[in-house]
């Protein structure tokens, strides 16, 4: 039991805002410790894991690329971009952004999208230039509100369409288990089949969400210029035109 104070490590770094990494190195020396491994075992410890997943150090070299891909106007491509296409709506962009990602995850293409390489410089820039074109500037609330459905599109997307893709981690992880311990001849495929319904009920429960979002801005960006829902962006600028000349 002793050794679960690692758990409780972690709690208490994540409830003060430590810094992550530091928290969760410590928890893992701790337990190491208490489990009663040697400080040279738990180093060891340390790198092999570090050894064996590699691939966590890929954002060394991802965000310079998008870093030079937005100073030379990613993001300014993509706002002029979406405003060439006037008929779709913030909700409708993030919606079929849900779908490919979701469609790209149960590939087993989990890189074809994220936060960084996709949503940042690219996802949420055309959604604000969406509703930028429809209700004009947008608020620090509604821009926020806008940036946090476009990483939950990401988010929802890349959770449930993983695993629908026989191969991925999580899958082998639990077949490997569920056979070792219980002496079964469960298959990956088996559960990937089992995880499509639930993939297909998160689509559509927050694909509805993400279409419904332009409504709730709609009325939100109406609600802080004073004008009607419905009225062009043109008219919240007559609006706001108006109320400073009373002034």
């Amino acid at each position: 039991m002793i050794v679960l104070v690692g758990i409780l490590i972690v709690v208490a770094g994540f409830a003060t805002r430590r810094n992550p990494l530091l928290v969760v190195g410590a928890a893992g020396i701790v337990t190491g410790l208490l489990g009663g491994l040697s400080p040279v075992k738990v180093l060891e410890t340390f790198g092999t894991g570090f050894a064996s997943s590699r691939s966590v150090t890929l954002f060394a070299v991802t965000l310079p690329v998008i870093g030079l891909l937005e100073r030379h106007g990613l993001q300014e491509q993509a706002r002029t971009l979406m405003n060439r296409l006037a008929k779709v709506s913030a909700g409708r962009l993030l919606a079929c952004y849900l779908v490919i990602r979701q469609l790209g995850a149960a590939l087993g293409l989990t890189a074809l999208g994220g936060h960084p390489q996709a949503v940042r410089p690219m996802i949420a820039p055309m959604a604000e230039a969406a509703v930028e074109r429809r209700h004009g500037t947008l608020t620090e609330k509604a821009r926020e509100r806008l940036r946090s459905f476009a990483a939950s599109a990401d988010n929802v997307g890349l959770f449930f369409g993983e695993d629908c893709f026989l191969a991925v981690g999580s899958i082998l992880l639990i077949t490997g288990f569920v056979n070792a311990t219980y002496h079964t001849s469960l298959e990956p495929v088996q559960l990937a089949l089992w995880a499509v319904p639930t993939a297909v009920c998160a689509t559509l429960v927050h694909g509805l969400r993400l279409l419904r979002l332009d409504t709730v801005l709609a009325r939100d960006l109406a609600a802080a210029s004073g004008r009607p829902a419905d009225a062009p962006a043109g008219a919240r600028a007559a609006a706001t035109l108006t109320a400073e000349d009373s002034k």
